[in-house]
């Protein structure tokens, strides 16, 4: 496996794969990886010649600058790991080396980016959308492999790529969980042990929350969710919203789309955490 810190060199070890005709698969992360990350390692290992992970933290998708600076960061334990699963390549570039200069481009997704964490977390797809089109600039993959935890950012990357006439296709994987429920994340890391237990009630009431839909309407059942959580000491919820899997508009009735989903974030103590739930 090789450890790569330029685009430069980067590029030349990419050209020699690309003269043997190699395709080229790639999974873009912050780092602090877990199995949720291993399982994109393994359908891009299964399905490409070659692949790339990239560890990154972006500053430009943080709108708070002690999250910045409190994301975990574990690079050794994150190459044996991306060793074992068999991957070919670890980039691991510097600001400067991504962003030698200022990126000013302003994205416009229309409602996708407006809503949910775009609402909360201002900025943030824009310097989502920045990154991962730089990445996918520089390592020109036929596959990328986003977790569908992050269901908003899937939907931008997708017309990102739309929008830029990229040819990468976008691939979502399934969320892996805890044995308890919650959602595998780098941010776990930041929970006590007693905070995770109680973080796993956030997937438990999204769960039973499905069974409301042949009784109640989407507001009560938005309702429920929030009020069940917020009863439980040390959860706040931002924000939930069920929305129009394609649009991500909120839906009045389940009959209003043919693909719906629920997508929460929810602060454990003072880490945020963001999960969903696929109603239909």
């Amino acid at each position: 496996m090789d450890i790569i810190k330029t685009v430069a060199e980067l590029k030349v070890r990419l050209d020699e794969c690309r003269k043997g005709d190699k395709s080229v698969g790639f999974i873009p992360t912050m780092g602090a990886l877990h199995k949720g990350h291993g399982d994109l390692v393994i359908y891009s290992v299964k399905e490409n010649d070659i692949t790339v992970v990239s560890i990154f933290v972006n500053p430009t998708q943080f709108n708070n600058s002690d999250d910045l600076k409190l994301y975990p960061r574990t690079p050794e334990r994150d190459y044996n790991l991306l060793e074992g699963l068999g991957v070919d390549i670890v980039f691991t570039p510097s600001v400067s080396e991504i962003y030698p200069v200022p990126d000013n481009r302003v994205f416009d997704f229309g409602g996708l980016d407006k809503v949910m964490e775009g609402e909360y977390r201002a900025g943030h797809f824009n310097g989502v959308a920045q990154v991962v089109s730089k990445l996918f600039n520089i390592i020109l993959p036929d596959k990328a492999y986003f977790g569908e935890k992050d269901f908003q950012q899937l939907s931008i990357v997708k017309q990102l790529v739309k929008q830029l006439n990229m040819t990468v296709e976008i691939i979502g994987i399934p969320i892996v969980r805890e044995q308890s429920g919650l959602a595998m994340s780098s941010r776990n890391q930041r929970l006590t042990e007693e905070e995770k237990i109680t973080a796993s009630a956030i997937y438990r009431v999204l769960k039973e929350s499905v069974s409301m839909i042949t009784d109640y309407s989407p507001k009560i059942t938005s309702s429920h969710v929030i009020e069940a959580l917020n009863s439980i000491p040390g959860l706040r919820v931002e924000y939930f919203s069920i929305v129009d899997s394609d649009s991500l508009a909120t839906i009045s009735t389940w009959d209003s789309a043919k693909s719906i989903v629920g997508c929460i974030a929810v602060y454990c103590g003072e880490v945020r955490l963001i999960d969903n739930i696929r109603y239909k």
